[in-house]
């Protein structure tokens, strides 16, 4: 694809609270705000916002952080069972789509560009900053119609019972890239 033009987008922080010992609320200062990207060889860069290892989270004691400090090192898959997954995806221009269907409930926010939302039966929107897609289980895609700028979007996947459709459970794919 050549080199990648700049991204002309705000660095992002990442602002965790928490609490001291004697109760009191504070920041969380162990964990970086300014968040490190992690470039992809798919055509995407993203970074780990946030995890949760279950639902209701765990807060005393700081289980939940200890959680995502361990996901911060070790990489959870796409989703963890019974919690939930916070992303920032920024999309490369022109990057090739990734089928993939996940057994959970996505909430997708563009949050710069433009991004092109393509379900398998080749339904499309086109989605513009500040539109919401709530990805409910369906083999899809996403795609950066940019030949020249970055896209970015924020993905809030939480955990869900499989899709059951005529007596078929739709369980995950993390398909191909579609050329």
């Amino acid at each position: 694809m050549g080199s990648l033009p700049e991204k002309d987008f705000p660095q992002v922080h990442r602002f965790i609270t928490t609490h001291k010992e004697d109760g009191t609320p504070t920041f969380e200062t162990k964990i970086p705000e300014p968040i490190e990207w992690e470039r992809t060889n798919i055509g995407v860069d993203f970074f780990l916002a946030y995890t949760l290892g279950s639902f209701p989270a765990p807060l005393s004691h700081d289980a939940d952080l200890n959680q995502y400090k361990d996901h911060l090192v070790n990489h959870p898959p796409f989703m963890i069972p019974g919690g939930a997954v916070v992303r920032y995806v920024d999309y490369h221009p022109g990057c090739e789509p990734m089928w993939h269907r996940t057994v959970t409930v996505d909430f997708g926010v563009v949050i710069e560009g433009e991004l092109e939302l393509e379900v398998e039966g080749g339904e499309k929107r086109l989605m513009k900053r500040g539109d919401v897609a709530v990805q409910r289980g369906t083999n899809h895609c996403w795609r950066n119609p940019s030949k020249t700028q970055f896209a970015r979007a924020l993905y809030i996947a939480l955990d869900a019972k499989p899709v059951i459709v005529n007596g078929q459970e739709l369980g995950e794919s993390l398909g191909e890239v579609k050329h």
